[in-house]
């Protein structure tokens, strides 16, 4: 039957309404950004002791970030609340072990005796003391120079000799190689950079009463408590939530068309469904990358555990010593990276498979450039990680920056890997549009084309401010930039992208209609965009951004909560679309059950556990803790995950043919209950639990001693970690094994139908 197109055009609103929510919404991203330029806390030139000696200078800074940065420390611990969770945050443990110090210097000069030997009353005039001392800002803005009292100096030369004791043992700093760092100029700048993100820390602004952090990180003992701006945006972000939830739900109310319709529902259907064709050759090709997919996946999860391990007994991995190896460290990046890697790549497949079902054809040699992107994906991957291995391992001298370990958690990868990426993306996504250039010349498929295409600019076009700073770049310029990939690239475009995906997988498949799948595209686009493009300053509340990034991102990071809120009711649309005995339904019904389990995921890990640390009453205490991996884990493999999964079920499904589908379909099964049962069971045994006894630490100790090893390593704690050993290997064995097994077994099933096409007379 010829596509018709009647009743099937769309309100020019729902555009317009995409590009006004992007317009006011970059504008106020960009604004926020631009801010950080100015407001951002200043590296002094020099730093002095009163009688005018240089303590260290701002080189010293630099080169001292350097250092944090190539031995890959920001995946060992963390600076102001950002990075890792195994070690300590290096700025509250500087800013705490300044605060003893000073305290000790104070008792001395007041009283001239020890701090245990005061009263209650001296105590706490010792403290008072110390919190006027500490707050005050000795910044001069005219001469750039900083003047550190004596209390001050001698804590910066005490805690050269601390920090050059934390790198010898790896039973201390959770599984680093024993004297990771043992130049002395290496610890001298090390011990620079974290005197600057301390003092950065609990100096006050000029003219406010707040530090540069916000009082971030929360430290009584130096007057660092959450200020009433944090408090207050806080209560009216949960107003703003509730207004957005009663508005949309008064709009799904109101126009009962919007969310998931089936077709039986629809003014019009396309007989067949497009993607009853048999598959391309192209089609075919991507199985491949479906096979590094698993693999990749396999590897991040075979690291996971390995991290797990280190936080449970970072001295020894069975009475093997690993961390000259394997740091703990490196396996995180590798665990960062290769969950990016293999959700891209999935992504990137599931793109290039739904190509030619829409354009009803195969562009000209489209699998040989197919092979050509394979090719630069292997190396990017493959090069980056033996790069960031070599790096740590401080094996690439000056080029580490380059083609080593760039240090900064999420964009590890060193920057030549990072522009052939970017080249990769570009070719990609060139690769596509040829691809989908026959389906743009059919009316009926033309503007969800478009939408595919434009959705896919993104993915290469925000991944660009990776490229905006490096190793020496003021800390929050970079963490501005940083979160601009982390979230906006991959919790804004990526699940844009993916949102398309998905849509276009209904429409080939004939369950819902061409107007249905641009409905949802544009309703998910407004609605994530809306909260999601300011609701990245979220991330910003304590990295050195002024009290309007609070305000801001609070509000608006509430509202990202209102689609994820909304998947209870497409969740219903859903099941009605696909519960019926459709013969494509029941072709597909994993790559459905997949689907679902993104919306459970969303609602519970991006939703539930996403709201319960985004507001900043409670990220102040929370940042850094076990409930942010707790989040990221629920997230990340729940949503992220399971799309690239549901991409990759599809592909394996179209390329086989009933009898080899039903070898592959057991494990499919396997693998699915196996993930989720896994998943869930990290969280509710593991990691939340972990994270509310180490939230209540925070509050009652400081942050400073949540995030220490004394903490860490109480038995409680540890109990907690070995326990996760019984979903991980639930979720490894029973997930990821079988999946990897079902892709392995569809890769050799297509090269056996080839060899018999290409032979026939064999047969």
């Amino acid at each position: 039957m010829a596509e018709q197109d009647v009743n099937q055009k769309l309100s020019p609103w729902w555009r317009r309404a995409v590009i006004l929510v992007m317009l006011v919404g970059f504008g106020i991203l960009i604004y926020l950004t631009v801010n950080a330029y100015v407001t951002a806390p200043p590296i002094p030139e020099q730093v002095l002791t009163e009688d005018g000696q240089v303590l260290f200078s701002g080189e010293d800074i630099s080169s001292g970030q350097e250092v944090f940065l190539k031995y890959g420390l920001m995946n060992n611990g963390s600076i102001w609340g950002h990075g890792a969770y195994m070690g300590p945050d290096f700025s509250a443990a500087y800013l705490h072990n300044l605060s003893v110090d000073a305290a000790e210097h104070a008792a001395q000069g007041r009283y001239q005796k020890g701090l245990e030997l005061l009263t209650d009353l001296e105590r706490k005039q010792v403290e008072a003391d110390v919190i006027l001392m500490l707050k005050q800002n000795r910044y001069n803005e005219s001469t750039h120079v900083l003047v550190f009292t004596p209390a001050e100096v001698r804590s910066f030369e005490n805690q050269i000799a601390v920090w050059t004791d934390f790198f010898k043992n790896p039973e201390e700093n959770a599984g680093l190689t024993a004297n990771l760092i043992s130049d002395p100029d290496e610890l001298h700048d090390l011990t620079a950079f974290f005197a600057w993100a301390s003092w950065v820390s609990v100096a006050n602004r000029p003219d406010k009463p707040y530090s540069y952090t916000n009082n971030f990180p929360y430290d009584p003992s130096v007057g660092n408590t959450l200020t009433m701006d944090s408090i207050l945006w806080s209560a009216i972000s949960v107003a703003v939530l509730l207004l957005g939830l009663a508005l949309v739900l008064f709009a799904f109310g109101r126009w009962d068309f919007l969310g998931w319709k089936n077709v039986k529902e629809a003014a019009l259907i396309e007989y067949p469904p497009l993607a009853v064709q048999p598959a391309t050759e192209s089609q075919k090709g991507t199985i491949k990358y479906f096979v590094i997919v698993a693999l990749l996946f396999l590897a991040q999860v075979g690291v996971g555990g390995l991290i797990a391990h280190y936080r449970a007994d970072p001295g020894s991995f069975y009475g093997l010593d690993l961390t000259k190896l394997l740091p703990s460290n490196l396996v995180r990046t590798w665990h960062l990276q290769l969950a990016i890697f293999w959700i891209a790549t999935s992504y990137i497949a599931g793109a290039l498979f739904l190509a030619p079902i829409m354009s009803g054809k195969e562009a000209k040699k489209q699998s040989l450039l197919l092979n050509v992107l394979f090719g630069a994906l292997v190396l990017v991957v493959v090069g980056s990680l033996v790069g960031e291995w070599l790096g740590i391992q401080n094996l690439t001298g000056k080029l580490w920056f380059w083609l080593g370990n760039q240090g900064w958690e999420y964009l590890e990868l060193g920057r030549v890997w990072q522009y052939l990426l970017v080249v990769g993306l570009l070719f990609w996504l060139f690769l596509l549009v040829r691809a989908l250039r026959g389906a743009r010349q059919h009316p009926g498929r033309k503007e969800i084309v478009e939408l595919f295409i434009f959705a896919a600019i993104g993915i290469p076009l925000f991944y660009v401010p990776a490229m905006f700073f490096d190793s020496t770049t003021n800390y929050t310029i970079v963490d501005t930039w940083r979160f601009w990939i982390i979230h906006l690239w991959v919790e804004g475009f990526f699940e844009l992208f993916a949102t398309v995906m998905v849509a276009i997988i209904f429409f080939v498949l004939g369950i819902v209609s061409k107007k249905t799948a641009l409905r949802v595209i544009y309703l998910d686009a407004i609605l994530y965009l809306a909260g999601g493009l300011v609701g990245t300053g979220h991330h910003w509340y304590w990295t050195g951004q002024t009290n309007l990034t609070i305000a801001l991102a609070a509000v608006f990071s509430a509202l990202e909560v209102v689609p994820l809120t909304l998947l209870t009711l497409d969740a219903w649309d859903f099941i009605k679309i696909t519960r019926g005995d459709w013969e494509v339904v029941t072709k597909h019904k994993w790559t459905f059950y997949f689907l679902m389990a993104v919306g459970f995921w969303n609602f519970l890990g991006a939703g539930v556990f996403g709201f319960l640390i985004n507001m900043p009453v409670i990220s102040y205490f929370e940042v850094g803790t076990m409930l942010t991996p707790n989040h990221g884990h629920a997230a990340m493999m729940g949503v992220f995950g399971m799309l690239s999964l549901s991409l990759m079920v599809f592909a394996l499904r179209q390329v086989l043919k009933d009898d080899a589908w039903k070898k592959v379909e057991r494990f499919i099964k396997v693998g699915f209950w196996g993930l989720n049962i896994g998943l869930l069971l990290m969280v509710v045994l593991s990691l939340f639990p972990g994270g509310v006894l180490q939230l209540i630490d925070v509050i009652n100790n400081g942050y400073w001693h949540g995030r220490s090893s004394a903490f860490m390593t109480t038995q409680v704690m540890r109990t907690i970690e070995w326990t996760r050993m019984v979903p991980d290997l639930i979720f490894a064995v029973l997930g990821v094994i079988p999946i990897v097994i079902a892709v392995v077994l569809t890769y050799f099933a297509v090269k056996a139908e080839k060899k018999r096409d290409a032979n026939p007379a064999a047969n």
